[in-house]
């Protein structure tokens, strides 16, 4: 299982940030995050069908590796971000914004084709 102080792509040391991207860059993770965003907690069922394609197999692992970092919780109303999740949603949204002016700057200065 991934966490901060263990190796992840990109890192022996298990610098945080370089865990962190290990994990958001893995397959999924961003889509459940995602369809978490802005409501209650959802069943796995209701997730799965949110996230479309996605394998039950797949989803279960995401899940529970997101549940060991502290960024989803479980209850019995099902899935949802903790307040670390919802904090990481956060900063998400302004590098979100951060890629926008910079993808924009990339185009009006015609060096993002190449």
């Amino acid at each position: 299982m991934k966490s901060p102080g263990s190796a992840a792509r990109g890192t022996t040391t298990g610098r945080p940030i370089m865990v962190l991207f290990d994990v958001l860059g893995q397959r999924w993770t961003l889509r459940i995050l995602w369809e978490l965003r802005n409501g209650g907690p959802c069943t796995f069922r209701e997730l799965r069908q949110r996230c479309e394609a996605v394998s039950p197999t797949v989803l279960n692992r995401r899940l529970k590796e997101l549940r060991a970092l502290n960024i989803l919780g479980h209850d019995r109303h099902g899935y949802g971000l903790t307040d670390a999740g919802r904090e990481l949603g956060e900063q998400l949204i302004q590098l979100d914004r951060w890629a926008e002016r910079w993808a924009l700057a990339l185009e009006q200065d015609g060096s993002g084709h190449g």
